[in-house]
């Protein structure tokens, strides 16, 4: 994903439009896309603030987190559930949504499901 760019070259290329540059220019000056020095003197006039947004994070997961309560009943009523199955279950109820986010759902809770114990060492094993 792409940095943005730093507050201080923002703040630069707002003051010199401000002082009677126009967008483009004052883009061209500072070697930044004549579209960005408009979105910043934009959200400088609605916002009064130039800072770059929070970048990534997860802005899907509301829908599963909704089902919260409905996926750990499940695990909490048979233990040895598959995700496949979980996936049919949240089918059922309306909510299509891949294996992966499943996995990710019990990953954040740190829900693990382990079909085999671990095998007990050997007897010929060194000790």
């Amino acid at each position: 994903m792409a940095k943005s760019l730093s507050l201080d070259l923002r703040r630069r290329v707002v003051d010199a439009i401000e002082q009677g540059l126009s967008c483009r220019q004052a883009a061209e000056r500072f070697g930044v896309s004549a579209s960005s020095a408009i979105r910043w003197l934009d959200r400088l006039k609605q916002q009064g603030d130039i800072a770059a947004k929070k970048q990534g994070g997860d802005r899907k997961s509301g829908r599963i987190e909704a089902e919260a309560a409905f996926l750990l009943g499940e695990v909490a009523e048979t233990p040895d559930i598959t995700l496949v199955e979980l996936q049919e279950k949240l089918k059922t109820r309306g909510v299509g949504v891949g294996i992966g986010t499943l996995w990710r759902f019990f990953d954040r809770r740190r829900i693990t499901f382990k079909k085999r114990r671990r095998m007990p060492l050997s007897s010929n094993a060194a000790p």
